[in-house]
């Protein structure tokens, strides 16, 4: 097969300069794009590359020079999507980080990265490579996340320490997922001129998650 061909080559000393032309972000990006819409549309079993390669408008041959096989193509997608959140920004307070994170993660899961969480969370239940990716690439930078959030209101003198912070992860997460995906009302946009879904979400949350943590919303 061509990939395992291309897999197999050795690779070029470091001093040497790169054969071939440079890849292209551009095609990267399409690629990516074109496996979140065709998982939504067909589900991971029945995803293949050749047909994300159409809908990228590329070669297989161009995406088997990026990823090896369909799981690869999947993890790829993920963790790219998991980076597309960024780091955490410092506001000063504790309740402007939570909203920022929160706001961060309903952007994530009303755009493509949600698309292909949805799928995801159901493959990963008999996929254990989906499963690893499921937690290191999406929830663990959550985790993450949400811990230097805790730091920083510690330390601030916000809220008392915190046995475990990594659940104030787990309560957006869970929340959020539950809010977007779960919930039939909040599945749907409201009105053009209204709140979007997820900052009708935010609203909702905040203050509670502020309490959950030991502060009063300001």
């Amino acid at each position: 097969m061509a990939e395992r061909t291309e897999s197999n080559q050795p690779a070029a000393a470091e001093p040497q300069p790169a054969r071939g032309r440079p890849r292209d972000a551009g095609r990267d990006r399409a690629l990516l794009e074109a496996t979140v819409a065709v998982l939504q549309e067909s589900g991971y079993g029945r995803l293949t590359t050749a047909a994300v390669a159409k809908r990228a408008g590329v070669s297989t041959a161009t995406l088997y020079r990026r990823w090896r096989s369909k799981e690869d193509l999947v993890v790829g997608t993920a963790v790219r999507w998991a980076s597309d959140l960024g780091p955490q920004p410092d506001t000063g307070s504790l309740e402007g980080d939570l909203a920022t994170l929160l706001r961060d993660k309903a952007e994530t899961l009303e755009g493509p990265g949600g698309r292909l969480l949805h799928v995801l969370i159901g493959e990963a239940a008999h996929n254990e490579a989906l499963a690893r990716v499921l937690d290191t690439a999406i929830i663990q930078p959550v985790r993450d996340r949400a811990a230097a959030v805790v730091r920083r209101a510690v330390a601030r003198g916000d809220i008392p320490p915190l046995q475990d912070a990594h659940v104030l992860a787990d309560l957006v997460v869970g929340s959020m997922v539950s809010r977007l995906f779960l919930t039939p009302d909040a599945a749907h946009p409201g009105p053009a001129d209204g709140p979007s879904s997820g900052e009708a979400a935010i609203r909702e949350l905040l203050p509670f998650l502020l309490r959950a943590v030991g502060a009063q919303p300001g």
